[in-house]
């Protein structure tokens, strides 16, 4: 089993260095202990379960991973073997990126205030703008006056179309809105950003789901996407918040933002598991072309560190 394309391997192995280092800082690292101990006797089997651990894999998506390495395991190349197992937890959740053909795709962006919602927003754009789509991004966080001057610095970055209201407008007319305009403008791509923030948790759940209710009014069938942004840096604590967002609005998706600045990268295997929703990017970097196609293979083979 090896990534198809040693571009992608090579970026994730870069951002999830941090990770591995944290691992070595108390193991020899995974691609140590795999090295010097390849029967995987009931001790290395053990400090590789408590490596997982420590790269917030969670305790028990660790064991099961580690049960299902010994079951499989045929003596050879155990660093390979370890990363097919961490690659097959993904299975359940493999997906296609869009689940609509529609035009213009309506994607809802949501998470809390400084997960990078809006840097997110700004390389799915860049991503298609590039692509030769036409995208419009829709500034429906109106309660903070930064969050819009943000989002139309990115439009202006990545050459996308923004509809943007007066601060304090009501978030659902914006949405609404933007998707009326990407419908007459022939867009190929409507990218929503929202509040992470209100008053309490249930004002902010149910603004969402007004948002989300009159986005189907504007057009039938949407939105096709609902993407939550989580920060990579949170770990597990990162996984109630997308708790509270799938049983608010029912997402489609997950990005993983900032892994490169975290040492628990192991968080994405948890997220998949516990949820059952695809990941579907994942941010390596600030600039816009930074967010990558989630491909399990390689990160698994980078996580362990195949070919470090």
């Amino acid at each position: 089993m090896v990534t198809k394309d040693r571009r992608i391997f090579n970026r994730f192995a870069a951002g999830l260095k941090k990770t591995r280092n944290a691992i070595a800082g108390n193991f020899p690292g995974f691609a140590g202990l795999l090295r010097q101990n390849e029967t995987l006797d009931g001790e290395t089997l053990g400090e590789l379960e408590e490596a997982l651990i420590l790269a917030d894999v969670g305790a028990k998506a660790a064991a099961e991973i580690i049960d299902n390495l010994a079951k499989s395991y045929t003596g050879k190349a155990p660093q390979k073997a370890l990363a097919r197992t961490i690659a097959d937890r993904f299975n359940s959740t493999t997906d296609e990126k869009l689940l609509s053909t529609a035009k213009p795709q309506v994607v809802l962006v949501v998470g809390v205030n400084g997960s990078g919602k809006t840097t997110t927003i700004a390389k799915i754009a860049q991503s298609t703008i590039k692509s030769g789509g036409r995208v419009i991004m829709a500034a429906a966080d109106t309660f903070r006056a930064a969050a819009g001057e943000q989002l139309e610095h990115w439009a202006k970055v990545v050459g996308a179309e923004i509809v943007r209201q007066a601060e304090r407008s009501d978030p659902a007319a914006v949405a609404f809105d933007a998707v009326k305009a990407g419908i007459a403008r022939d867009s190929d791509l409507v990218l929503i950003d929202t509040a992470g923030r209100l008053q309490t948790k249930t004002n902010l759940m149910e603004e969402l789901k007004k948002i989300k209710r009159v986005i189907n009014k504007a057009m039938e069938g949407a939105p096709h996407e609902i993407l939550m942004v989580m920060d990579a840096t949170t770990g597990q604590n990162g996984l109630s918040q997308i708790n509270i967002f799938n049983e608010a609005i029912g997402l489609t998706g997950i990005v993983v933002a900032k892994l490169d600045g975290t040492a628990k990268g192991g968080v994405l295997v948890a997220a998949a598991e516990k949820f059952g929703i695809p990941i579907k990017y994942v941010g390596l970097g600030e600039k816009p072309d930074d967010l990558i196609e989630f491909d399990p293979v390689a990160f698994a083979e980078a996580l362990v560190g195949i070919d470090e």
